[in-house]
């Protein structure tokens, strides 16, 4: 069985915030993200303190460096692109979450 990674997006309610990771199991951390949502510890992860707890987008690779690449290549893009992108895919930026099976 071959090894999935992933680059995500997790965005806000209005998505005016996007959170982009790489990971090797999506719905376990999507829900990691989720489940953070509710903490009220004093360390704030970034998807906590902007509200981060929607998955709008997701990228598969075969390979950690793929993905790693690919995230790195995506930070730097200007916002536009990234919205096209979500948009090419999922254009009403519907929670991704529920789908992939992560706990709600």
């Amino acid at each position: 069985m071959d090894k999935k990674y992933y680059v995500y997006f997790m965005s806000n309610y209005d998505n005016s915030v996007l959170y982009i990771g790489v990971t090797n199991n999506l719905v376990r951390r999507v829900s990691e993200h989720i489940e953070k949502q509710k903490l009220k510890g004093k360390k704030k992860p970034f998807t906590f303190k902007y509200n981060c707890n929607r998955l709008v987008y997701y990228e598969d690779f075969n390979s950690i460096n793929q993905a790693i690449e690919r995230e790195k290549q995506l930070k730097n893009w200007k916002r536009e692109w990234k919205n096209e992108l979500v948009e090419r895919r999922n254009p009403n930026w519907s929670d991704l979450s529920r789908m992939i099976g992560a706990k709600m």
